[in-house]
């Protein structure tokens, strides 16, 4: 009976504040419900560390392992998150929509050497050893002030290589526009070119065959003048 007043108090902890730390038996999931109004957006922030009994105290070990799961309830327990990651400094991150309005299970379940049972930590004995994973859980649940701040540094570095993509394809608009200018410039002077090779053809022409009808014209009169002598 304690035990289940222990966790009803942590479900109500999570739904008012939505930031806390809890233990988990390392054998067992820890779960809790949210009642989530449809197109609601979650992001959950998780770290979990593992107790060391030789120190008395708990530590980040790549050997304790976090399954988080999200399940529908209202909708035959239809899971819309299964992911597993290992425990490091940083904290881990989950993110879904509701796709409807309803109550939702999220199950937290260690895994891996590093997640060791519970041991009298509900128990009268004081001299127990206390064992477990402790989890600081932190969601976002339709905040997307907090949802934006968090993930700022993501916004501006997509940001930053847009911008940077912008730039380039200004600088391949001006290339272009620099190739399309030489291009007319030089179709300008070719033919410009074009027109004055004509233009001399022309007149080479205009030259020859003048040259050629005075030549006629001097040998006609000379043959005259031969036979008239």
């Amino acid at each position: 009976m304690l035990l289940k007043s222990v966790l009803a108090a942590v479900c109500l902890l999570a739904s008012s504040t939505q930031a806390l730390y809890f233990y988990i038996d390392g054998t067992t999931p820890k779960c809790f419900y949210e009642e989530l109004p449809k197109d609601t957006l979650v992001v959950g922030h998780y770290k979990a560390e593992a107790y060391n009994t030789n120190t008395n105290s708990f530590y980040t070990t790549n050997d304790l392992a976090i399954q988080v799961t999200v399940d529908e309830t209202f909708d035959n327990d239809h899971r819309v998150v299964s992911q597993t990651s290992t425990s490091s400094d940083q904290m881990s991150k989950f993110t879904f929509s509701a796709a409807d309005s309803g109550l939702h299970r999220l199950c937290f379940t260690p895994s891996g050497p590093g997640a060791v049972s519970l041991q009298g930590w509900f128990s009268g004995n004081n001299d127990a050893v206390l064992g477990g994973v402790k989890l600081k859980l932190d969601m976002a649940i339709g905040e997307s002030s907090k949802i934006e701040s968090d993930d700022k540094n993501k916004i501006d570095s997509i940001v930053g290589k847009v911008r940077e993509l912008n730039g380039r394809m200004a600088d391949i608009r001006r290339e272009q526009i620099f190739q399309r200018e030489r291009e007319a410039e030089f179709r300008d002077q070719s033919e410009s070119v074009n027109a004055r090779i004509v233009k001399w053809t022309l007149i080479q022409l205009f030259v020859l065959g003048g040259t050629c009808a005075w030549q006629l014209s001097h040998l006609r009169s000379f043959f005259i003048k031969q036979k008239l002598t």
